[in-house]
């Protein structure tokens, strides 16, 4: 069995994010950028299945600029056997929707035919959440969601998903081909060694572009202006309860 992970490329988690002078959006240039961190929790999830016997091949997809193919080096790195780029070239005013990413992978899911689709949960860019749940309906396979564990069963082609809701945990049985997404979990990502490294550069990347694919990703959403949150303002350290309960009553207004 195969399995096709997406991975997106973001900026890192600890960099500070800031806008850019001419407000069309967040800035990257300069900025250290690296794989989300849900989608290399969703890698080391493809690679242990792999190494457990379930699945004998994995393969990484991105959609991005030029600069994604560091992403998939470094799926290829943890383990990947392959990948495939979706060139896009991202405007700022018209940025490229989960909508239009699923329908993205789904044209490159029916070209490499997986049994299993996994995708992080969300990216840290933009928190929507929607594309794994969107791939899954227009291919129109059953997901698990927020998996905090996953089971194959090769023989009865079934997957076992624990996913994290509200009430605890809920486990669910999927019939493959499925999508599931990951949450924070599910595993700790692995370290791509040195040697894994290079051999990553002999790897094979194929690259297509969304016309290729046959994929309108036209967005109807144009982003007019992007602003930072407004700033906060210093906390005041009061001598009593007295003094809290007067300025919660009189200039919170919350008593």
């Amino acid at each position: 069995m195969k399995i096709l992970v997406a991975v997106k490329r973001v900026v890192d988690y600890a960099v500070k994010v800031r806008v850019r002078p001419d407000r069309t959006g967040v800035e990257t240039a300069n900025v250290k950028m690296s794989m989300n961190p849900f989608c290399e929790i969703a890698v080391e999830e493809a690679l242990r299945l792999r190494e457990a016997g379930a699945a004998a091949e994995v393969v990484a997809a991105t959609v991005g600029p030029a600069q994604s193919v560091d992403t998939l080096r470094t799926a290829l790195a943890m383990g990947a056997d392959r990948a495939v780029h979706v060139l896009h070239d991202p405007d700022p005013a018209r940025p490229l929707l989960p909508l239009a990413v699923a329908k993205i992978l789904r044209a490159v899911t029916l070209q490499e035919k997986p049994g299993l689709v996994i995708l992080g949960k969300q990216a840290i860019d933009d928190d929507c959440n929607q594309t794994g749940q969107m791939l899954a309906g227009l291919l129109q396979w059953p997901q698990g969601t927020f998996a905090s564990k996953v089971i194959l069963d090769k023989e009865k082609q079934k997957a076992t998903v624990e996913r994290e809701v509200d009430g605890g945990i809920e486990t669910i049985c999927l019939d493959l081909p499925a999508v599931i997404t990951t949450d924070l979990r599910l595993n700790q990502p692995r370290y791509a060694t040195l040697p894994n490294i290079m051999k990553a550069k002999s790897k094979v990347i194929k690259k297509v572009t969304p016309e290729e694919l046959i994929v309108d990703i036209r967005s109807d959403m144009e982003v007019i202006e992007v602003n930072e949150p407004p700033k906060r303002k210093a906390g005041v350290v009061l001598s009593s309860v007295d003094e809290l309960l007067n300025k919660l009553k009189n200039e919170a207004r919350v008593l």
